[in-house]
């Protein structure tokens, strides 16, 4: 997977899986395109944490502070983000993608997330998965960050894991039937 390639050494990993009874290419385009600003979780999570509504989306994320750094259409998405996550100010740093595996500097983390498709083997559908790995740069914040991942760390599997439920609802065939209305 891509992930290893850009972030093979870590601290920190949580990783969360789903099967979709749908083609591969549904569940990336789904995946890609997913706006989570209908999950009153999600939403509620992100304003608890003090995160834009914009990053709702990943073109969302991407405009306030994450790079995407790969994308492998039907075949996985990699997005990261640089900056100081335990502290009130978490000072993202700007960066571009290509500069990300070799960022260095002593007092922050690195974080990358995505997702991955993976057809099943019976052919009737793929398996979605999503990782979030954290390496931090120096011990002082790797212990800052293990004890803000002690409180946040749940509440980012929640984030993760509706992801993969919407994508699933969202890509699943019964998800393109009309309804009757009641």
């Amino acid at each position: 997977m891509l992930i290893d390639q850009l972030l093979p050494r870590y601290d920190i990993r949580a990783r969360y899986q789903i099967d979709i009874d749908a083609p591969v290419e549904r569940a990336y385009s789904v995946a890609r395109h997913l706006d989570m600003r209908d999950s009153i979780l999600v939403r509620w999570l992100y304003r608890l944490r003090g995160l834009p509504g914009s990053g709702l989306t990943l073109d969302g994320m991407l405009k306030w502070g994450f790079v995407l750094l790969a994308d492998e259409p039907s075949q996985e998405i990699v997005f990261g983000l640089v900056g100081r996550f335990w502290t009130p100010s978490p000072q993202i740093q700007p960066i571009q993608p290509d500069a990300f595996v070799a960022f260095n500097r002593p007092g922050f983390a690195k974080a990358v997330g995505n997702m991955a498709f993976v057809p099943l083997s019976d052919g009737r559908g793929v398996r979605v998965t999503t990782e979030t790995r954290v390496q931090c740069l120096c011990d002082s914040s790797r212990r800052s960050f293990r004890l803000y991942w002690r409180i946040i760390g749940p509440f980012s599997g929640l984030i993760r894991k509706e992801w993969l439920r919407q994508v699933r609802y969202r890509a699943s065939p019964q998800s393109l039937e009309i309804r009757p209305s009641s």
